[in-house]
């Protein structure tokens, strides 16, 4: 069956053309930032980013935070897997870096000492919860004394969690320390797919946490799936589907798998002879649309689903939806916050990005020096086309006005060259571009990221492209 070929043009929020992604696929990068972190430079470091948290006390009015902690520990290597990890068993390895990671926290409090309150928090990794139960407790406590949370009902905290490392009884202890928002790994349920991305995790454990955090108050789950993996085909991602839209959780993420086995070393441990070829992977794609717009969820954009009451939804609905390294938020423009090796934040008009390993990690903090390794000051060009591409990537829609209004710049002449380049992908049913608006029409929202790399003005050859992964 090709499923490429089911129609959902019927569904104004988002509509699969198999023959349309066949032709304009390419790699291009995810805009998770802009400029995107390959760009950052070494030139910028740790008193850089001080100017830039000065910076902040001159604006008059202190914003909330988000809030990024970083644990690189698990258990056992998945072979998909492109994250800053560290795999390993000892854990006393993670008792060294609870304390040096708290010693950053609390010079990351003490540097926004008047400012410090938070209204988003997310634990990412690796996994967060190689840390036990009591570390964790000692890990939240230590973030309570440096920062100020934002009551449950207002502050988004949230965990990536595990489902083979956690049980119902560590999930309701995660949500007595504060967590409200939990995104579980499943990737896939079919045993055969498991094993050949060394992941094996049974369905009824799945289950049983996804319970569990309804039974414990939590306020959003989110099921974390991939298409592209060894062993997949469309029967074995529709028996998935089925599983998980039976779970109701909500939000649902469906990555693309990147293969790229020459920059991430546990990938080259995948069979190439398992791998699903280009039109089963878009058939995958075409079925996950469809099953989860049929299923009542919102296309949110970048692989991101919701049901229509979720805060991404409403956010999506009211224009305030935003997007960083955690992928899309309801937190527009607070600065971020970031601790933990490879972290990543965002304060002021600036990127900054932490030591990639635990010893330069421990170096750092040993000399009482925050531990930024690299960054990008933005320029007013940088600014420009960050909103430009951050607009269109969680509304699909831009307003002309509202940029000439926030920038000193006539958008026509400022971005002729992009304008002339946006033409291609008009004729194409991407978008439609007007004097007043440009428009990103149902089938080109799966090609998003193919529009926006039309106003990144850093990617310059075909070569570079190579480092990324596919837009579809």
């Amino acid at each position: 069956m090709n499923v490429s070929a089911i129609p959902v043009a019927a569904v104004p929020s988002v509509e699969f053309d198999g023959a349309l992604i066949r032709k304009l696929s390419q790699s291009g990068p995810r805009y998770t930032s802009y400029p995107t972190a390959d760009r950052f430079s070494e030139s910028f470091g740790y008193r850089d980013y001080l100017q830039a948290v000065a910076g902040l006390r001159t604006r008059g009015v202190a914003k909330p935070l988000s809030l990024y902690l970083h644990i690189p520990f698990c258990d056992t290597v998945c072979y998909y897997c492109a994250c800053n990890k560290i795999v390993t068993k000892n854990r006393d390895k993670a008792v060294t870096y609870l304390s040096y990671l708290k010693r950053e926290i609390e010079m990351q409090g003490r540097l926004f000492a008047g400012m410090n309150q938070v209204e988003q928090l997310h634990l990412g990794g690796g996994t967060p919860t190689y840390f036990s139960d009591e570390q964790m407790g000692d890990l939240m406590a230590h973030v309570r004394r440096w920062f100020q949370l934002a009551p449950d009902a207002v502050g988004e905290y949230s965990i990536e969690i595990d489902p083979r490392t956690v049980s119902p009884e560590r999930v309701h202890s995660l949500r007595r320390q504060g967590f409200n928002r939990v995104s579980l790994g499943v990737q896939d349920f079919d045993p055969d797919v498991q094993r050949a991305v060394n992941r094996v995790q049974p369905e009824d454990d799945t289950r049983d946490i996804i319970n569990a955090a309804r039974a414990a108050g939590f306020r959003s789950v989110s099921v974390d799936l991939i298409y592209g993996l060894p062993k997949q085909n469309v029967i074995s991602m529709a028996q998935t589907l089925a599983k998980v839209i039976a779970a109701s959780p909500d939000r649902i993420a469906i990555y693309n798998y990147a293969h790229l086995p020459h920059l991430f070393k546990s990938q080259r441990r995948i069979v190439d002879a398992d791998m699903p070829g280009a039109d089963a992977r878009l058939d995958m794609l075409a079925l996950c649309v469809r099953r989860l717009v049929d299923a009542g969820y919102v296309y949110i954009g970048m692989d991101h689903f919701a049901r229509p009451g979720d805060d991404l939804a409403v956010a999506q609905q009211q224009g305030r939806l935003h997007r960083n390294f955690q992928g899309y938020s309801t937190h527009a423009e607070a600065d971020l916050v970031a601790c933990g090796v490879s972290a990543i934040g965002s304060v002021g008009a600036t990127y900054s990005q932490n030591v990639k390993t635990l010893d330069a990690y421990y170096d750092a903090l040993d000399k009482n020096e925050l531990p930024v390794v690299r960054g990008v000051r933005l320029s007013m060009d940088d600014a420009l086309r960050r909103t430009v591409i951050q607009t269109l990537m969680c509304h699909f829609e831009l307003s002309v006005q509202a940029i000439e209004q926030a920038y000193p710049v006539e958008f026509a002449s400022y971005f002729e060259a992009e304008l002339e380049r946006l033409k291609a992908l008009a004729s194409d049913g991407l978008l439609s571009v007007g004097p007043e608006w440009l428009t990103v029409t149902p089938k080109g929202r799966l090609l998003i990221r193919n529009i926006c790399m039309v106003f990144d003005r850093y990617l310059t050859s075909a070569p570079q492209l190579a480092r990324y992964s596919k837009t579809i």
